[in-house]
């Protein structure tokens, strides 16, 4: 609140001796742009300035004042004082008047409190009163509602009597006369109401019957008119005594057979119900179909009437005759089912048929279902069970019993299409809801769905039959395809000198015996003449087997060879019967399905087609080892073949069959160890082999180099001319021509990617280099030959930094380098000669890639003036 006092530095007319104060109100501390830092320095600077006034402009500086601001800083509290008093005081003010407004709005509450509670009461009672239970004395209660309530329960007891008496007269008559006269008018005054209160009578007075009729319960055979023996003419001996020594009031003193009497009646009821829904279906009265399934229930759990209108169904009707029909199909669709090279044509026709019109006739009737059944979901049950069981499952039988009849790749092409089909089709009706359409399907009925889609399939995966299937299928591929492979190689011989003579022996008495187990395999009652002909094709035997009985086979070289085709083919239908596995088998059985594939491609892959193949090339290279004739290194394509097919082997099986062993850690690890093991001696016989092949190509070019004439090196006088004509020796152009031709075929037969060919090549290099250099030291060089040996050395170099070897052999400072130098040492004079052995000390006995002072002297004493004055002077400082 403002300030209203007046201001203690309020200005006057007349001036005071005393500086004046400053002057401030509550506004000024109210204001939101008060900053209190500003507002000290406002005191302060207002007594600096009346100082310097005062001072005026006395000479030299003045001493500090402090009366000043000591005086401005004490009014300013002292006012501060005054306005904290107002301020609490004006606090006090609003506080008493918030704490006043408190109670009087606790006060408000408190009577709108009692107000709603007087509300709620009286609404209550008001509510009491019209509902009629309050007293009907005081008023209020509702006497109508009361009075109607009371002539029902009235009416529902005179109901009770009336159906009690009306079910002891039944009884009477019944037990007495066997008379069911009565009920018998009410079941044929045909209305739908009064059979079905029929049937509920007759289910009271089977119970009833039970009570006070134990004996027609007990009995274990009835006479031929439909009682029991002791219960026709008089009663039997000690009736009399079991009742008590009265006799029965029936007039006659014969009892009858209650039960049977009522079940006779019952079955006669649930004829004319079953009737009567079978009209009520045909003219699609929904509701009067419910009413008797409904009462049907009671007979016998609506077993009867669920057989009369799954049995009755135009579905079965129509398709009882088509179900049993031969299976036909086009020819050339079950001759591209057989072909394992083929896609598959997909689901049999008339299989498929059926399936679409299952699924169009079960979505129709199961909103049909929901509305004539209260219990609709049992019905749809029996209805899918009938459908499935009865018209899928012998169609399907059929389809299988034919595929089978064509080959056995057939067979699972046709079980892998149907059961994705069918599948599809159970997929469709769980999304579509069935009954409970357009809401998802019932568990009850997805489970129903599941159960019967496994059952038509479980024929077919009993134990390790499905995969004894495939691996059956595999072989039977397998063995086709490599046949000539396999004949081929069976008579190869180990005392063959070269690997194309051992594939060009012949062997006609091996190959026949191969031929007729071939033939007399595929004429055994389980190959189709379908599945003959089929695998023939595969074997490359276009002939039929009653032809090839008679005919030689004739085999080829390439026949011998590996095919990187062959193999793609073998991994094709290995993937596709993984893929089919998958689709199929069981998953916990997936570990072990894959392992035995493995085990199948491994044993004919691996050890039946690449190493067969790897064992013929290591003894065609042992063969060229004799060094009696020039290598062929024909074996050598067979190589590259063999590491590009087990390369796509390894990354197939670490790629598709391994991961689907994950679930079973012990079935991975055995599957990693067995590829690893076969890699491995795949890697070994390679390895074999090519060492073979540099052992070959070093003992033939030692051969050649065995062949160098002595005066190759030492021409005549006469000569010399014609001989530094020459290139080369005739030794070294054979030597070149030689090593060119093998290093082309290495390329075009080994993978070039990677290290295998570059290790095999500079292997082969530096093998030759030692050779010519031990082949240097033994020729007698004169000056015109020391020429020749330079050009040789040369060429030899040349040769061999043109192959891709190790860049420490070839490059600059290399191990070939020494080649050229040995040939310098036959034509450079003395003092360069001694230039070079002073190097060669300084290396201090050399290197790999030059010569020690002992090779520098082998060398040089092999020329023809080693002899002189000069160089004996050489030759002593060596």
């Amino acid at each position: 609140m403002p300030d209203n006092a007046p201001s203690v530095t309020t200005q006057s007319t007349s001036r005071s001796i005393f500086p004046q104060g400053p002057s401030f109100t509550l506004d000024d501390f109210s204001s939101r742009d008060f900053i209190v830092k500003e507002f000290i320095e406002s005191l302060s600077e207002s007594a600096i300035s009346n100082r310097r006034s005062a001072a005026g402009a006395a000479p030299g500086n003045q001493p500090f004042d402090p009366k000043p601001l000591i005086r401005t800083f004490e009014h300013a509290q002292r006012r501060l004082n005054e306005l904290s008093g107002d301020l609490e005081i004006h606090e006090n003010e609003l506080s008493a008047a918030v704490r006043r407004a408190e109670a009087q709005h606790t006060q408000n509450l408190n009577t709108l409190g009692k107000k709603l509670k007087e509300t709620i009461e009286s609404f209550q009672q008001l509510d009491t009163s019209l509902n009629g239970t309050g007293d009907l004395g005081s008023g209020t209660g509702n006497v109508a509602v009361e009075t109607g309530r009371r002539l029902e329960e009235l009416d529902r007891q005179r109901r009770r009597a009336l159906d009690a008496h009306f079910l002891i007269e039944l009884w009477d008559g019944i037990s007495n006369r066997g008379d069911l006269t009565l009920l018998e008018n009410l079941r044929r005054s045909g209305t739908g109401e009064a059979k079905v209160r029929s049937a509920q009578i007759a289910r009271q007075l089977l119970r009833i019957s039970q009570r006070l009729d134990p004996k027609s319960w007990n009995e274990k055979g009835t006479g031929a008119n439909g009682t029991s023996g002791q219960y026709e003419g008089t009663p039997a001996a000690g009736d009399e005594q079991s009742n008590g020594g009265h006799q029965p009031h029936n007039g006659g003193g014969i009892r009858r057979n209650t039960r049977e009497i009522i079940e006779k009646f019952s079955e006669t009821l649930e004829k004319d119900l079953l009737k009567q829904f079978d009209d009520f279906y045909r003219k699609a009265n929904f509701e009067g179909m419910k009413d008797c399934a409904t009462v049907l229930q009671d007979f016998s759990g609506g077993a009867s009437v669920i057989a009369l209108f799954v049995n009755q169904h135009q579905f079965f009707i129509d398709r009882s005759q088509l179900v049993t029909e031969e299976v036909a199909g086009d020819p050339e669709t079950w001759e591209k089912l057989a072909d394992p090279d083929a896609d598959p044509p997909g689901v049999e026709p008339s299989l498929q048929s059926l399936v679409d019109e299952v699924k169009v006739v079960v979505q129709e009737e199961s909103a049909i279902i929901k509305r004539a059944f209260p219990y609709y979901e049992q019905v749809l049950g029996k209805f899918l069970q009938r459908v499935f069981q009865q018209s899928i499952q012998q169609r399907l039988e059929m389809v299988l019993e034919r595929a089978n009849g064509v080959s056995s790749l057939a067979f699972l092409r046709s079980l892998q299409s149907s059961r994705s089909y069918i599948s599809a089709l159970v997929d469709d009706l769980k999304s579509h809801g069935l009954t409970e359409h357009p809401d998802p399907i019932s568990s009850q009925t997805a489970l129903v769905l599941d159960q019967q889609l496994e059952d038509l399939f479980v024929p077919y995966f009993v134990g390790s039959s499905y995969i004894e299937r495939e691996k059956k299928n595999l072989e039977e591929l397998y063995t086709s395809l490599l046949f000539k492979f396999t004949t081929f190689h069976a008579r190869r011989k180990k005392t063959a000198t070269t690997f194309m003579a051992s594939l060009a022996k012949s062997g006609s008495e091996l190959i026949s015996s191969a031929r007729d187990a071939y033939i007399n395999r595929l004429e055994t009652s389980e190959f189709s003449a379908t599945q003959k002909r089929m695998l023939l094709q595969v074997a490359g035997l276009r002939d039929s087997t009653e032809s090839l009985k008679h005919t030689e086979i004739k085999l080829t070289e390439e026949d011998g060879l590996l095919s990187l085709a062959y193999a793609k083919r073998m991994l094709k239908w290995l993937a596709e019967g993984v893929g089919r596995g998958l689709e199929l088998s069981v998953t916990s059985e997936t570990p072990k399905d894959v392992a035995a594939l493995l085990n199948l491609l491994l044993a004919t892959m691996g050890d039946s087609y690449i190493e067969v193949s790897l064992d013929a090339a290591l003894e065609a290279a042992t063969a060229q080892e004799t060094g009696k004739n020039e290598p062929d290194f024909l074996y050598l394509p067979n190589i590259r073949t063999a590491i590009s097919i087990t390369h796509l082997m390894v990354m197939c099986i670490n790629t598709v069959l391994i991961p689907l062993a994950a679930g079973s850690i012990t079935q991975r690890r055995e599957m990693e160890k067995k590829t690893a093991m076969m890699a491995a001696r795949v890697e070994e016989k390679v390895n074999v082999i090519e060492q073979k092949t540099i052992d070959a190509t070093l003992t033939w070019v030692s051969k050649l180099l065995s062949g160098q004439k002595k005066n190759d090196f030492r021409p005549r006088e006469g000569d010399t001319t014609a001989w530094l004509e020459k290139l080369q020796t005739p030794t070294c152009a054979a030597i070149c021509t030689f090593l060119t031709r093998l290093h082309n075929l290495t390329l075009t037969s080994l993978t070039a990617s990677g290290t295998n060919v570059r290790q095999l090549l500079t292997e082969i290099a530096l093998g030759i280099r030692s050779l010519l250099l031990e082949h240097f030291k033994r020729f007698a060089v004169n000056g015109s030959g020391g020429l020749m040996v330079t050009k040789d050395m040369t060429q030899y170099a040349e040769q061999l930094r043109a192959w891709d070897i190790e860049e420490s052999v070839k490059g600059a400072g290399g191990a070939l380098d020494v080649l050229p130098e040995v040939g310098n040492l036959f034509v450079i004079g003395t003092e360069a000669l001694k230039e070079r052995i002073r190097g060669a000390a300084s290396a201090a006995g050399g290197s790999d890639s030059g010569l020690n002072a002992a090779e520098l002297r082998a060398y040089v004493s092999r020329r023809e003036d080693s002899n002189t004055a000069a160089m004996q002077s050489v030759l002593s400082v060596l």
